[in-house]
This record gives C-alpha cells, structure tokens and sequence, in this order.
C-alpha cells in the first residue's frame, strides 16, 4: 500500500453541512491509523475534537513502518486542523483522543480553551495515571511549573452504582446468558467500588489556567458560546456496563435549529440507554463509533454484539438525522460489513447516508482495500 494515496485522500475538503455548522472529518479509523478527529466550525467557536491518534493493531494487515507512517499522517492532518481551532475537547485519556504536550502537542493546545473529560473520578486507573502525565506536561510546557500546583484535595462525594443511571440495560433480561450477566455484574460492582475509593483518596487535579491554555472540566456541563451551545454528557461506559476501559463523556453542539452530536467510544453503542439519549437528541450529524468486531469472539461475545447491531439499528430507523458517520472501532477489521450487515441493510431500506469516514470522503475503508489488493495479488 503507497502512504502517498493515503496523503492524497486527506486533502479532499468534503465537509459535512448543518445550517450554520460546518463539520470536517480530521481523521478516523477508515483512513488507517486509529483516531476520531472532527473539526466543528460555527459563527461562534472553531472546535476540534479528540486530537489524538495512534498505530493500528498487530493484526491489521500491514507492516510496522506501514503502521507507523499512517499514525504520522494522521498527527500531521490533526494538527493542521488545530491551527484553525480555538476550542479543544477531549473525551477521554485514551492516546487515540488526545496528544501528549511534550509529544508535539505543544502546536496543538498553546492558547486554545480546553474543554476535557474530569481527570478525577469516573476513571479508571489506567486513565487516571495518563491524566496525570498529560496535566503535569501541561504544567511543564505552559505554566513552566510541575502538576503539584494544581493538585487539591477530593471533594467529598459519593459514587453511585453507575448501573442506577442505565435502567433500561440494567433491567433486560437476556435469559440463559443471564446467570452470566449478573456473575459479570457482581464482579463489576466490586471493580468500581475499589476503583472509586481511589478517586476519593485523591489528589484531584484542578481545572483553570496552565499558562495560555484554559482548561476546564466538562463532564455534565453546559457552555454557551454566542449562539452556540456545547452539552458534554455526563460520564458514559467505553463499551459495555463495567467495561474495564473506564468512562467518556459524548458531545452535543447546537447553533439555533441544527445540531451535531458526537458520541466517541460507545462502540454501537453496546447499551441500550445509549441508543435512547441519541434518539431523544435527533441530531442533524452523527459521529458514531462503531463496535470493535475485531475482537469478536475475543473480547466482544455474541450477544453484546446484537445488542450493538439492534442499537444501531433503533437509532437509524428512529431519528431524523441525515449523516451518521460510524467508524473508529468498528474499520479495524476486514469483516466489519458482514458482522453488520442488519445494519447496513436497514440504513438502506430508510435511505440513510450511513458512512464510514473514507466513504463520506469518496474512497473505501483502508482495510477493505487491503482485502481487495491481497485478492487481487
């Protein structure tokens, strides 16, 4: 595969139209390198989400360097993007959503306002320590300072089942798989509950001014700039309930009657509550990451599966909305259609612009061509 046709693809300016909202999509799975980078363009704010990528699992089919050149292609669209931008949000503290300061990410975030997943709690340890790490390179490369200034002390607070705020999945019954879903329930509970006595022994980190850049903590928030109105979600599953990969928050953005909305890593989503909060919103735009089938049989069993496909399939046939991107998880593997294929076939049957990220940009997903030109060697 020549890296040079995946440097020509990204030049093609297709945005993706709402009223007065003007989407771009930076970079995604589809293109070859992990990402789900959008730039949203209103009168009012130049917003760049999740400016982050990284090189594509041992078993996508190309080599190392093929891997690593993508991931550097990706970077360098991402940052091109940040240059227009005056708003960063970042939906979590995976490498894929966001840079490191010290990693060149320094052109990234200089002067802008950050709008960022609570580094504090709904985390989970892996995340926390890569929250501390980019904080404390914010302070070093900003503020000429080290994380300990910014470091305060817990909040007093109480952490709630999280299965309290998704009943719909909580209570559904998958009959013989359900003895196993309430085994897998219990030992989440137990996950979370050691997980947040961590979040409240602390230290929290604590939102404001790291030099040029303005941070804040947007899990649950609202803000309001001009005519336009930015709604982060409250802490979401990365995946299933319990998925030991912690939590994100989603983005809806709205400019008078039209509205994106941009739902990170709820890979289907794989909970049906998920599904509902994307109906209830009937966005114009949707960017949606699809589920990771790559680790069928791995990490994603069957029946999580359908529930992604059914979810899917509820949010195509109950909204409104024009362009749904699904992508991110979902591109990294060669199968991906046939695994999906309800899906696709309902988005056809309701005439649903219903894309990956290339094919919104006139080309097919890097992992499908790859199929092609090892049939056709």
């Amino acid at each position: 595969m020549k890296i040079v046709k995946i440097k020509q693809r990204i030049k093609k300016d297709k945005p993706i139209i709402a009223g007065n909202i003007r989407v771009e999509l930076v970079w995604f799975d589809s293109l070859g390198a992990k990402s789900s980078s959008v730039f949203i363009q209103t009168p009012d704010i130049n917003l760049l989400i999740d400016p982050g990528t990284a090189e594509m699992q041992p078993s996508y089919p190309l080599s190392a360097l093929e891997k690593s050149e993508l991931a550097e292609v990706a970077f360098q669209a991402i940052k091109k993007a940040s240059w227009k931008a005056d708003t960063i949000f970042i939906s979590h503290y995976h490498y894929d959503h966001h840079t490191l300061p010290e990693d060149e990410g320094e052109a990234i975030y200089r002067g802008k306002r950050l709008l960022i997943k609570d580094p504090n709690r709904w985390i989970n340890q892996s995340q926390w320590e890569r929250a501390r790490l980019f904080f404390n390179q914010l302070s070093q490369v900003y503020a000429n300072t080290t994380i300990e200034s910014y470091l305060c002390t817990p909040a007093k607070e109480s952490f709630a089942d999280p299965l309290n705020k998704i009943p719909v999945a909580r209570d559904k019954d998958f009959d013989s798989y359900q003895k196993r879903r309430e085994e897998l329930f219990k030992k989440g509970r137990a996950w979370f509950k050691k997980l947040s006595q961590r979040w409240k022994k602390g230290p929290w980190i604590s939102e404001g001014k790291f030099g040029s850049v303005d941070v804040s903590f947007v899990d649950g928030r609202k803000f309001k700039f001009g005519s336009t109105i930015l709604e982060s979600t409250p802490p979401l599953f990365h995946g299933i309930e319990y998925d030991r990969v912690g939590w994100v928050v989603g983005l809806v953005l709205v400019h008078k009657k039209s509205k994106v909305l941009y739902a990170s890593d709820l890979q289907g989503p794989g909970i049906e509550d998920y599904a509902l909060w994307i109906i209830k919103e009937n966005p114009d735009i949707l960017i949606l990451d699809g589920p990771a089938t790559y680790l069928f049989g791995y990490m994603v069993n069957r029946i999580n599966l359908q529930r992604a496909i059914e979810n899917a399939i509820s949010i195509i046939r109950n909204t409104d909305t024009r362009v749904i991107i699904y992508d991110h998880h979902l591109t990294r593997d060669r199968l991906f259609r046939q695994r999906l294929r309800e899906v696709y076939e309902v988005a056809e049957l309701e005439s649903k612009t219903f894309l990956t990220a290339a094919e919104w940009l006139g080309d097919q997903p890097l992992i499908l061509k790859l199929r092609e030109e090892k049939r056709g060697g």
